[in-house]
């Protein structure tokens, strides 16, 4: 097999990039691990940039996401009896749009599948070689028979532990991580949200999120230690802490019912550099993690793949390898940005193990300047909204 660009992984950063580079006329082929249905059952994050936003409209990919996605124009903070909404909109003239990854992702596949791309599922990649000269190539298996694809780039959108990131050789790979000594609980439910915008909260017993997927679908937080067990969180203990944590008048508005799923996701950051070796090139998860306090995730990989769209076009259009060259040090100018970005958040609103009087007053502090403070409140909308791709 043949292609321009061969694509490992099916997530988000993938099937945009393929539809990106279709739209300029670029060919690519997508392979992904995992089979079709688990790649759409995925539940991830759901807040998407406005910068995020426009780039699924470049790639004809929006439609249902502008019909179904809620536009939030601000955002709450809660500590104690303190209630602070950050006007968004106000400070920046930019919003967010609430949509699930899963729903973007089935409208990518789809795009994909409607206008005849090359994506096939269940197809391990067990090698990528030849991406230092000439011509790369990746082999894999798939329906139990090894395949081969030839191709004049790699791009590498499998996830932390897929195969692109550890075809970088150690000598030349930088790892930089902090790991987070707590998790977050999560739970999907089909209830109302318990309000219109978002409220992160900052309790005694921990951090909590109150979020959504849709007007009639919840997705609720709830800060946890990294012993726990999911099956050791009956529903109804899941509600009753997160009513603990809620500010009370959104505790009292808070409907329950049966959840759609329940997990336990570590925080940690991660930074790869460089993200570009060769003719690989490293987006999404590949290349880094973010903490979910900061909404950044899915946002990074959207801005990584922009990035690589355009310098695809540039070569393919004109001949012109400046943007590949520089891939690497323009995404990593944006990414470290929205990893500081990231672990303020998780720092100011969640209880850390080791945390003394002295930390949790500088906490507090932190807090009370934020609500304050006109310019420290347009620092976090400016932040939050997503800086400029």
């Amino acid at each position: 097999m043949r292609t321009q660009v061969a694509i490992v992984g099916a997530g988000p950063s993938g099937l945009l990039l393929s539809q990106l580079l279709h739209v300029h006329g670029i060919d690519s082929i997508v392979l992904e691990r995992r089979s079709r249905a688990y790649v759409l059952a995925r539940v991830r994050a759901g807040v998407l940039e406005q910068g995020t936003a426009d780039i699924v409209r470049r790639a004809g990919a929006a439609t249902r996401m502008d019909a179904e996605g809620i536009v939030h124009g601000g955002v709450g903070i809660s500590c104690g009896d303190r209630r602070i909404r950050i006007d968004l909109a106000g400070h920046t003239g930019r919003t967010v749009l609430v949509y699930g990854q899963t729903e973007l992702t089935r409208d990518l596949v789809e795009k994909r599948e409607a206008l005849g791309g090359k994506l096939i599922f269940e197809a391990d990649v067990v090698a990528i070689e030849h991406v230092e000269a000439g011509e790369p190539s990746l082999t894999f298996r798939h329906g139990g028979i090894e395949r081969r694809v030839v191709c004049d780039f790699v791009a590498g959108c499998d996830g932390f532990h897929g195969i692109s990131r550890n075809c970088i050789p150690p000598h030349v790979l930088q790892v930089h991580e902090r790991i987070y000594p707590f998790g977050w609980l999560g739970l999907l439910s089909d209830t109302p949200p318990v309000s219109e915008e978002l409220i992160y909260v900052n309790h005694e017993r921990g951090f909590a999120l109150a979020s959504m997927r849709s007007r009639a679908r919840s997705r609720y937080y709830v800060q946890c230690s990294l012993d726990e067990r999911v099956e050791d969180w009956s529903d109804e203990r899941f509600w009753a802490e997160l009513k603990t944590r809620l500010p009370a008048d959104a505790a009292a508005r808070l409907e329950t019912g049966p959840s759609l799923e329940k997990s336990i996701a570590p925080l940690r950051s991660v930074v790869t550099e460089p993200m570009r070796h060769g003719r690989l090139f490293l987006a999404g998860d590949a290349a880094h993690i973010v903490p979910p306090t900061g909404a950044k995730g899915l946002n990074l990989a959207a801005s990584d793949v922009h990035y690589l769209a355009e310098a695809f076009v540039g070569f393919y259009g004109r001949g012109d390898e400046a943007a590949l060259d520089g891939y690497s040090a323009r995404c990593l100018s944006r990414i470290w940005k929205a990893e500081r970005f990231s672990w303020w958040m998780t720092s100011l609103l969640h209880r850390f193990p080791d945390q003394t009087s002295f930390d949790r007053g500088v906490q507090l502090a932190e807090l009370d300047y934020l609500a304050q403070s006109r310019h420290a409140q347009a620092a976090f909308a400016e932040n939050y909204v997503g800086l400029p791709i």
